[in-house]
């Protein structure tokens, strides 16, 4: 059950999600400042989009999509094979960020949105100038 007062209900549900990811992976495909990030992920990112689209419905207080289709997220765990350090958190950011400023019209939304996506972020650094920092997945 969805809560009307979610952050999920709040965007305008899964439509509105997915319209986020797609401008979200738009601006990192096309944008010199996320190539760090961009450098991650496949060439097609038709899947990227589908699980990050089904997992911030979850994230955001809406129905668990992504463990409904692809098990528990387990992020950290799925992200360990990459290098996230600072300068990788920050260009995520950037580019949600961006993605925000041009799908959310509410701006307490999307700032709302931000610090959300911003702990997150944070959560899953696993390096720090180049060597690892030491996170565990608990």
């Amino acid at each position: 059950m969805v809560s009307q007062y979610s952050l999920y209900a709040s965007i305008g549900g899964e439509t509105a999600v997915a319209e986020l990811v797609c401008e979200f992976y738009r601006v990192m495909d096309t944008s010199p400042e996320a190539a760090g990030i961009r450098a991650m992920h496949p060439q097609d990112l038709l899947g990227s989009i589908d699980k990050l689209s089904k997992f911030l419905c979850g994230f955001l207080g809406g129905p668990a999509l992504y463990a409904e289709n692809y098990g528990s997220p387990a992020l950290r765990a799925r992200h360990r094979p990459f290098k996230i350090g600072a300068d990788e958190r920050d260009q995520w950011l950037w580019c949600m960020q961006s993605a925000i400023d041009t799908t959310v019209t509410d701006q307490l939304l999307a700032d709302q949105l931000m610090v959300s996506f911003g702990k997150m972020a944070d959560h899953l650094r696993n390096s720090e100038d180049g060597s690892d920092v030491g996170v565990s997945d608990q």
